[in-house]
C-alpha cells in the first residue's frame, strides 16, 4: 500500500497512545485509574436523554438533514450567544453545526491552508491544533504559553517571517490543559493581531460554562471587532455531558461559515436532526444541571489541590475547565513521571509535552473520574514518591 506523505508527519493521537496503554494494564488484571482523557463520568442529564429518545422515535428525522442545520437548532445557538454573551448572531449566516468542535478544528485547516502556509497554535493546545494543519498541507507553529503571561501568547514574540505566512491562529479559554482563564484585554490585542496581519483567529470555547468561584468566562465575540477576524467554535460536549453525541456549532464570520460549509457538503452528510432538536432543547431548558455539575468539578477540584499540596507539589486552584496542570517533581521529564505513575501507581496522567513543546515540566490530571478513584489516585502517588 502507498499511503500519502502528508501521513508521515501525523504523530499518534495523544489519548489513543494513552488508551492503548490502559488496555495493556487491565489485560494484565490491573486496576488502572485514569486522569487521563476529559471525558465526564456522570451521564447526559436525564431530561435531555428523554428529549432525544422522543427525537430518534420520529420518522420526521430519519432522513438526510439539510446539511447548513436545521433553523431550529441554528436559532437555539444565536439565542444562547445572545443571553450567554450578548453577542449577536444571524441563524442564517453565522452559524453552521458541527459534529463536534474537533472535527471543526481540524477541517477548518482546509479552508486556509495551502502548502507553505503556516497555523499558529497555543502551545501547550488542543494536539488537533497542531495535527489538522499538517493533514491540510501547511505547517503546524507553536506560540509557547508561559505561566509569567498567565499562560496567554505573547503575540509580539512571533518571528515577523513567521506571522507573515500565517493564515490561522488557535487559541482556547478557558484552556486545555493549563486551566488558565481570560480576566483582561487579551481579546482585544489578538482582534488587533488578526486584523493587522489578515489572520483568521480561531477560538476553541469548549469550556466557557465550565467556571468556579464566581468567574464568568467571555466569548472572543464579545470583543469589538471579532466577528471581523474570526470565528468561534462551541461545543455541547463538556457543558452537558455528552462527549460521545458529537454536537457543536462554528459561530462568528460569515465569509468563513460559508467557507467551511462548502467544504463540508463535500465531506459528510450534516448532523442526525434528532441530535440538532436535542441539542436546541438542551440549550434552551433549565441550566441547573449545568451549576450543578460544575460544583461537582469545583470540590473535585478543590480535593485534588489539596491532596496535591500535602505531597508536596503546589498548584494554583483553576477557575475553569476539568483539568490540573501539575508541575512534576525534581527529577521528572513530563514522560518519564507519567510513564512512573503508570508502571508504579496504575494511574494515568497525560504528559504535558504531548500537548507541546512547551507542556514540559507538567502532566494534566483530569477530574472526570469518582472522588473516591482521585483520591485512590492520588494516595498510589504519594506512596511512591
Amino acid at each position: 500500500m502507498r499511503f500519502s506523505h502528508r501521513m508521515d508527519g501525523l504523530p499518534p493521537y495523544l489519548f489513543a497512545e494513552i488508551e492503548r496503554k490502559v488496555a495493556a494494564k487491565k489485560k494484565e488484571g490491573v486496576d488502572v485509574i485514569s486522569l487521563g482523557i476529559g471525558d465526564p463520568d456522570t451521564p447526559t442529564p436525564p431530561h435531555i436523554v428523554e428529549e432525544m429518545q422522543r427525537q430518534v422515535a420520529d420518522p420526521v428525522n430519519h432522513r438526510y438533514p439539510n446539511n447548513k442545520g436545521l433553523g431550529e437548532f441554528r436559532q437555539a445557538v444565536a439565542d444562547f450567544y445572545k443571553n450567554r454573551f450578548g453577542v449577536e448572531l444571524d441563524p442564517e449566516t453565522e452559524v453552521f453545526p458541527l459534529l463536534g468542535a474537533k472535527e471543526g478544528i481540524a477541517h477548518i485547516c482546509f479552508n486556509f491552508l495551502d502548502k507553505g502556509d503556516v497555523c499558529l497554535g497555543a502551545d501547550p493546545g488542543y494536539p488537533v491544533y497542531a495535527s489538522g494543519p499538517i493533514l491540510a498541507g501547511g505547517e503546524a507553529v507553536p506560540v509557547p504559553l508561559r505561566a509569567e503571561l498567565d499562560f496567554q501568547p505573547d503575540l509580539h514574540a512571533i518571528p515577523e517571517s513567521i506571522v507573515k505566512s500565517s493564515k490561522l491562529l488557535f487559541v482556547n479559554y478557558p484552556n486545555n490543559p493549563t486551566g488558565a482563564v481570560i480576566k483582561n484585554d487579551f481579546f482585544e490585542h489578538l482582534v488587533e493581531f488578526g486584523r493587522r496581519n489578515d489572520i483568521c483567529i480561531i477560538h476553541d470555547n469548549a469550556y466557557s460554562e465550565i467556571t468556579f468561584d464566581g468567574y464568568v468566562a467571555p466569548s472572543f465575540l464579545e470583543t469589538p471587532g471579532a466577528k471581523d477576524v474570526g470565528i468561534e467554535f462551541y461545543s455541547l460536549s463538556k457543558t452537558y455531558n455528552m462527549t460521545g453525541w458529537r454536537i457543536g456549532a462554528a459561530v462568528g464570520n460569515a465569509e468563513v461559515i460559508e467557507s467551511l460549509w462548502r467544504l463540508k457538503t463535500n465531506m459528510d452528510s450534516g448532523m442526525f436532526q434528532a441530535l440538532q432538536r436535542t441539542a436546541a432543547f438542551a440549550m434552551n431548558s433549565s441550566q441547573q444541571c449545568v451549576r450543578d455539575m460544575c460544583a461537582i468539578y469545583q470540590r473535585r477540584r478543590d480535593l485534588v489541590t489539596g491532596a496535591l499540596k500535602e505531597i508536596g507539589i503546589d498548584v494554583i486552584p483553576p477557575q475553569g475547565t476539568i483539568y490540573i496542570w501539575v508541575p512534576v517533581p525534581d527529577g521528572y521529564t513530563s514522560a518519564s513521571f507519567a510513564d512512573m505513575v503508570l508502571d508504579k501507581c496504575a494511574v494515568v496522567v497525560p504528559p504535558g509535552s504531548g500537548y507541546g513543546p512547551s507542556g514540559e515540566g507538567f502532566v494534566r490530571i483530569s477530574l472526570t473520574a469518582p472522588d473516591e478513584r482521585i483520591l485512590e489516585a492520588l494516595d498510589r502517588i504519594k506512596e511512591n514518591l
